[in-house]
């Protein structure tokens, strides 16, 4: 038995974020590196080995929130910024309980 292809999902997605980027990642030192060599901007492109991504503008939005965001809310991202960019980027300090059974 062999396995069938499965559909790719949201690819006119993507392909609308790819083309505003002009294939490139967009950072623009959001990672904590200035790209100072490439005019504030990283400079790695879609193809050879480089793999972009489209992920929200804001690093810091959720997983879940990112999924439904439109393509303008979107960016293009090399993964190496987009790790960095998450990293770096504070993220709301969880509640803190003043008692063992505080609600």
């Amino acid at each position: 038995m062999t396995a069938e292809p499965l559909p790719l999902a949201a690819t006119s997605l993507f392909r609308a974020v790819m083309v505003a980027a002009g294939w490139r990642c967009q950072c623009t030192g959001q990672c904590g590196h200035g790209h100072t060599r490439t005019e504030a901007r990283c400079p790695r492109t879609h193809g050879g080995r480089v793999l972009l991504m489209a992920a929200p503008a804001d690093p810091s939005t959720s997983e879940r929130a990112a999924a439904g965001l439109p393509a303008d809310a979107l960016r293009a991202w090399c993964s190496g910024c987009h790790t960095a960019a998450r990293r770096t980027t504070s993220r709301p300090e969880p509640a803190t309980q003043d008692g063992l059974f505080d609600l």
